[in-house]
């Protein structure tokens, strides 16, 4: 199964006013990294980046000026993701920038069918939380140290690690290569039967036959009715 690891960042928060600056995403086959990813910087065309969102992220106007436009990546992007499922982490923030910025566009948007959100498994499996990005890869030893600021395509690449462990591992994801045989070979393992021998010389018991007739003598005590008196 192919999937795209993604993350966004935008001018602000708002979908309906603010634009998306940077886009990142990995390719993953069957929950393994392909290597294949897209990372862009967009020009959010005069929108000014919010000084809260730049304090997340540290792009800068100055930086953006000579990037290209959504509409110019359009295309690059959705073939980048065609017949993918996309993965985010609270994904409704990220699709709802990438659907208005498509219906600019008059483009078809994506639909709920498509996508994944990180966020809502971390938060099935781990109800006591935190489930932020940085929660989880302490919470599964991925080490984050390079995130001092939020980064589209660090982000997805952590985020990647993240939803190999939601998912069950690198060892789910193993097994999962080797049953669909995409990756690896099956391998043949030699089976040697062992055969159980009776002991020779039955081990001596346990209890002492003084033991033996003290255990009779309170089960006989009990009455009849005992269950230890059943045969």
């Amino acid at each position: 199964m192919r999937e795209i690891i993604f993350d966004t960042e935008t001018t602000g928060l708002s979908n309906k006013d603010d634009r998306i600056i940077e886009f990142g995403g990995v390719e993953l086959e069957n929950k393994f990294p392909t290597g294949n990813f897209l990372h862009i910087y967009i020009n959010p065309e005069g929108k000014q980046v919010h000084p809260d969102a730049l304090e997340v992220h540290g792009i800068t106007d100055e930086f953006l000026l000579d990037k290209p436009t959504f509409k110019d990546i359009a295309d690059e992007m959705l073939e980048f993701v065609k017949g993918a499922k996309l993965v985010a982490h609270n994904a409704n923030f990220d699709m709802g920038f990438l659907n208005a910025e498509l219906a600019r566009l008059d483009k078809l948007p994506i639909g709920n069918e498509h996508v994944i959100d990180t966020l809502a498994i971390a938060r099935r499996k781990h109800p006591m939380g935190p489930n932020s990005l940085d929660a989880l890869c302490r919470r599964y030893g991925i080490d984050n140290s390079k995130r001092e600021k939020h980064g589209a395509l660090l982000d997805a690449e952590l985020l990647a690690e993240v939803y190999i462990e939601l998912s069950g591992g690198k060892q789910t994801a193993l097994s999962l290569v080797s049953n669909s045989g995409s990756t690896e070979q099956s391998t043949d393992i030699s089976q040697e039967t062992v055969q159980i021998q009776t002991r020779p010389n039955p081990l001596p018991p346990r209890i002492t036959d003084d033991e033996r007739q003290a255990h009779a003598k309170l089960v006989e005590d009990l009455g009849e009715n005992a269950i230890w008196a059943k045969s």
